[in-house]
C-alpha cells in the first residue's frame, strides 16, 4: 500500500478524528491550525466537530455498519413484527383450510 493510503486509512480512525477535535476543544488550536498541522481538510474537520457535538463521544465516529443501541432494537422489532405476520397469515390459510374441509 502507498504511504498516502496508509495516512488515508490513518485519519480514518475513531482515535485520530478525537484527537484531532482536542486539539481544538483541549489546546487551544483554532480550526484552521488544527487542520493545516494535521495536513487535512478545514471542512473535514469541522464536519468531525459537528458529529462529536451531535452525540456522545461513544456514539460519534461509530463507522459504517456499526448500529447503536437503539437502531438496533429497532432492526430487531422490525425483524420480529415480520415473523408475526407471517405467522398470522399461515394461522388464518390453515383456519379456511379446517373449515373448508368440512
Amino acid at each position: 500500500m502507498s504511504e498516502s493510503g496508509s495516512i488515508l486509512m490513518a485519519i480514518d480512525t475513531k482515535e485520530f478524528k478525537i484527537d484531532a477535535i482536542n486539539l481544538i476543544k483541549e489546546q487551544g488550536y483554532s480550526c484552521s491550525e488544527a487542520s493545516k498541522s494535521l495536513d487535512i481538510p478545514y471542512d473535514l474537520l469541522n464536519r468531525w466537530i459537528r458529529e462529536s457535538k451531535k452525540s456522545d463521544e461513544n456514539e460519534a465516529f461509530r463507522g459504517n455498519g456499526k448500529l447503536t443501541a437503539e437502531q438496533l432494537e429497532i432492526r430487531q422489532l422490525k425483524k420480529e413484527n415480520r415473523r408475526l405476520k407471517m405467522e398470522k397469515e399461515i394461522l388464518k390459510k390453515a383456519s379456511r383450510l379446517d373449515v373448508s374441509s368440512f
